[in-house]
């Protein structure tokens, strides 16, 4: 018996399914969950102590790699001080201005600990500015785990919310309303019917949980517009997408300026961070200067903002986004040489340092959820396993994105592409 399937046997015994968030339980690729024991810029060891080269880095926040040195000093620096005090501290104001600079949609905003607590907070805060009820997602993008947004698409003109999990009523997902991607006519359509009755529409600007399913500018340009005309908000969850692909995410990236935006992962630099924010007029309207009541014990944890501000002083000074461009481009290019003369059932998906492992279902990507096949997540589990036997690890779900991090080098982009390719020339 393997010390990780021992692990593993005891989990099972005292965490439902073996882990604390499902998509850790290899449920949708087979065999069991690793172990990490540690792990330090883009590589970590399994309880056998095998290394591993990954490109999950925590789903994310690990820009700089595991245990960059700038973050641990940090950390240890501020863990001196105290680990959770309750109460504001220095470095929580000092990464709320550096937010503020940088995001082209915050003047003020606030910290939580998860991005399901930003967006649960910040459609709270929408509902309150708008008086309005109706809350509008795409189906393909994620948003939390709260109630309202535990939601499937139902059908005709406008989808309306039908609770995709046990334990959530009708009654809470009543005024959810589903569209989905890259359709602007269904847009259109929505709004002529139910924009006066719309407080906010949400949406990843770059959706990445359900593959990389990166949208026309056009419809996200539209979807701005429409907004606007209704007197409804526009939310960007940038959860993901917030300062990795650039310092003002994937707002600056593509030149449109939501009312609202949600951030987590980077800002936190591995730690639990959250925040939410927004023009001054709107912020303004949460407790103690407005009427919506929103409140966390721990946040603002001085670890977590530590941590958070080194992460982002560390992009800044060393040109991090230019790194992690040029690595994705490497990425990018490497797949797209070797994929030229021999098409693969797969493509190469890229966005700054997102990457996703397409299904080749026509000319161009998918764009929506709906186009993707059901038998995706056959197909890449034995893509998924063949890589872990060679050491590389990439996400265990078909629909999870890759995260490249300046921690990797243009060799470790180029091992990933030769065993990618050796695998699926195999896979046929």
């Amino acid at each position: 018996m393997t010390a990780n399937h021992a692990l593993f046997s005891r989990a099972l015994a005292v965490l439902p399914g073996g882990v604390s968030s499902p998509v850790r339980a290899f449920g949708a690729v087979g065999g069991e969950p690793i172990f990490y024991r540690d792990a330090k810029g883009a590589r970590f060891h399994d309880l056998e102590g095998r290394e591993y080269l990954e490109f999950v880095m925590s789903w994310g926040p690990m820009i700089l790699g595991h245990a960059h040195p700038r973050v641990e000093e940090a950390v240890r620096r501020a863990v001196s001080r105290g680990t959770s005090f309750g109460a504001p501290c220095e470095d929580e104001v000092r990464l709320a201005e550096k937010v503020r600079d940088w995001h082209p949609a915050v003047e003020k905003l606030r910290f939580v600990s998860s991005g399901t607590e930003a967006v649960m907070s910040a459609i709270r805060l929408a509902r309150a500015a708008t008086g309005r009820r109706r809350i509008l997602k795409f189906s393909g993008c994620y948003h939390g785990h709260s109630d309202a947004l535990l939601v499937a698409a139902g059908s005709g003109l406008a989808t309306f919310g039908k609770p995709s999990s046990e334990g959530v009523p009708e009654d809470f997902t009543k005024w959810t309303s589903v569209l989905p991607l890259d359709d602007e006519e269904a847009l259109d359509r929505f709004f002529a019917e139910f924009g006066g009755e719309l407080a906010v529409a949400l949406i990843e600007p770059v959706p990445a949980n359900n593959g990389l399913l990166l949208q026309r500018r056009s419809f996200l340009e539209r979807l701005r517009e429409r907004t606007r005309e209704h007197g409804a908000l526009l939310l960007f969850d940038e959860v993901i997408s917030g300062f990795r692909l650039a310092k003002g995410g994937a707002s600056e990236r593509l030149g449109i300026t939501p009312d609202l935006a949600t951030f987590g992962k980077v800002i936190g630099g591995g730690m639990p961070v959250g925040a939410f924010g927004g023009p001054i007029e709107i912020m303004d309207l949460c407790a103690p200067l407005g009427p919506v009541y929103q409140a966390g014990t721990l946040s603002g944890n001085p670890v977590a903002m530590a941590a958070g501000l080194a992460t982002l002083e560390v992009l800044e000074e060393e040109d991090g986004y230019a790194r992690l461009e040029d690595l994705g481009a490497h990425l990018e290019e490497g797949f797209a040489a070797r994929d030229r003369d021999r098409p693969f059932p797969f493509r190469l998906v890229r966005e700054g340092s997102l990457f996703w492992l397409a299904p080749r279902i026509g000319a161009e990507a998918p764009r929506k959820a709906e186009d993707l096949p059901g038998d995706l997540g056959r197909l890449y589990a034995d893509i998924h396993a063949a890589l872990l036997e060679r050491r590389i690890y990439l996400a265990p779900s078909a629909y999870e994105v890759g995260f490249l991090s300046t921690a990797h080098e243009e060799s470790d982009c180029d091992r990933l592409l030769d065993v990618l390719v050796e695998i699926l020339e195999k896979e046929g």
